[in-house]
């Protein structure tokens, strides 16, 4: 069985941001640029997995591999519980790293420490993360503060997000959770512009315009 594979996971059509895995992005699709860092990692085969034509295209194009995904787990009718355990059942790896589209903005070095940490580290699963401190209310209430005692900003607890961006997961540990993080995660910390990820329109203009504005910088050896 092989050690690491990358998968790459594609549906088509989205439901508020219309083909945003497929359409113009800094030039080429959010895919391809996805491809470009990914065949750069030291994974042992690349999987689109998808239920689209135009992203099995993209794959072909690129020589990767695809499986072609069943129509349920493609659908808003499937939790990500279920999408997760599926993914981990048709792909056959020790290790999979998941690496979504829509975090365009996680370059090739963080994939590589990424990789190190997680076999360097007793952890299932490595899961990108962001860190907020933000004063935050439920039903009313402050959650992380005493209303009568309300600290300065850089006071408040830490909390860690899971930003889903990143992900390399035991297949067993994936099998058995039904989730990308396991019973003994990592996790991995990447910054502002890396925890980024695209589920609206302006979340797309704002990613693509970073993007070129961090390309161009790279372009220009100001960005290692």
């Amino acid at each position: 069985m092989k050690k690491l594979v990358a998968v790459i996971p594609v549906r088509a059509g989205s439901q508020r941001v219309k083909d945003k895995n497929v359409r113009p992005f800094a030039g080429k699709s959010l895919l391809e640029h996805k491809l470009e860092i990914v065949k750069q990692l030291p994974v042992e085969e690349i999987i689109v997995n998808t239920d689209s034509e135009e992203a099995i295209e993209i794959a072909l194009k690129a020589g990767v591999s695809f499986h072609r995904r069943e129509p349920y787990y493609a659908s808003s009718k499937c939790s990500n519980s279920e999408f997760h355990h599926y993914l981990a059942e048709v792909t056959e790896a020790e290790n999979l790293l998941i690496a979504q589209v829509t975090a365009p903005l996680i370059f090739k070095e963080s994939y590589e420490k990424a990789i190190n940490a997680f076999y360097q580290k007793k952890c299932d699963s490595l899961m990108s993360v962001k860190v907020l401190k933000e004063f935050i209310w439920f039903n009313g209430e402050p959650l992380n503060y005493s209303i009568d005692k309300t600290p300065n900003s850089q006071d408040l607890p830490e909390y860690i997000v899971p930003t889903f961006g990143l992900v390399i997961v035991k297949r067993d540990a994936m099998l058995e959770t039904k989730s990308y993080i396991g019973k003994n995660p990592y996790f991995h910390k990447v910054t502002q512009e890396e925890a980024i990820d695209i589920d609206t329109e302006l979340d797309f203009d704002f990613a693509e315009f970073m993007f070129k504005k961090i390309f161009q910088n790279q372009k220009n050896g100001d960005l290692v």
